[in-house]
C-alpha cells in the first residue's frame, strides 16, 4: 500500500514548531497531542457508516453513523503515549494496548520489554502508534506481535519518517497502510532521522 504523507497545512506548520529545538517540553507534547488528532481524522477517513433515523427539533432525518467497527490504540512505549491522548479526543470508545521497545544503542535494534494488548484484539482495526520511523525496526516487531495474536487490519500512524524506516516497514508489512506527516531525507550515522527533531521521547517527557 502507498504511504500516505498528509500533507495538510495545519500539520506541517505543527510539524515545523516540533522540529525547532527552541520549543519547549510543554508546548511540544501539545502539538504532538494535536498532530495526532489531525491524523487520526486522516487514518479514519475509510471507517464504515450505516443510515439510521433521527429525530432532530425540526424533523426526522436519515443521518449517518459509524457502522459498529471495534478500533484499538496502541502506543509504542515510551514516546508513541505522546500522541494517545490526541487520538482519543476522536476515538474515545477505543480500546488501547501498549507495547514496549527500546532501542539498543549499538546494533540500532528494537528490544522487546513490555506487551499488554486488549483481549479482542484480533476483532479490531489496529492503528500503531510511534512519532519517528527511523529504521523501522519497532514498527516491524511491534506489528508482528500484533499480528501473532490475530490482527489483520493494521494502521501505522506517526509524525516523521525516514525513507529507510518507511521502506523496511512496506517491506515487512505490505498489507498495512502508513499515515505520517513528514517525509524526511535519512538517517545518520547514529540512526537519527535527519533533519528530524531529536528524540521524541526525551523531548515529550523532558528528560533531556
Amino acid at each position: 500500500m502507498k504511504p500516505m504523507i498528509v500533507d495538510h497545512p495545519l500539520i506541517q506548520h505543527k510539524i515545523s514548531l516540533l522540529r525547532n529545538k527552541q520549543t519547549g517540553t510543554k508546548e511540544f507534547r501539545d502539538l504532538v497531542g494535536e498532530i495526532a488528532n489531525l491524523l487520526c481524522y486522516e487514518a479514519t477517513r475509510d471507517l464504515p457508516t450505516e443510515e439510521v433515523e433521527i429525530e432532530t427539533p425540526v424533523t426526522v432525518a436519515r443521518t449517518k453513523v459509524l457502522a459498529g467497527r471495534k478500533l484499538a490504540l496502541v502506543p509504542i512505549l515510551r514516546a508513541g503515549m505522546g500522541m494517545l491522548d490526541g487520538m482519543l479526543n476522536l476515538i474515545p470508545a477505543a480500546k488501547v494496548g501498549f507495547i514496549g521497545l527500546y532501542r539498543d544503542e549499538t546494533t540500532l535494534q528494537p528490544v522487546e520489554y513490555f506487551c499488554k494488548l486488549p483481549s479482542d484484539i484480533a476483532e479490531r482495526d489496529v492503528l500503531v502508534l510511534d512519532p519517528m520511523l527511523a529504521t523501522g525496526g519497532s514498527a516491524i516487531d511491534a506489528i508482528n506481535m500484533i499480528k501473532k495474536r490475530g490482527a489483520k487490519r493494521i494502521k501505522f500512524i506517526g509524525l516523521i519518517a525516514a525513507p529507510e524506516g518507511l521502506n523496511a516497514l512496506q517491506e515487512a508489512h505490505p498489507d498495512v497502510s502508513i499515515y505520517v506527516a513528514a517525509l524526511d531525507d535519512h538517517l545518520n550515522e547514529n540512526g537519527y532521522i535527519v533533519p528530524g527533531l531529536g528524540d521524541a521521547g526525551d523531548r515529550i517527557y523532558g528528560t533531556k
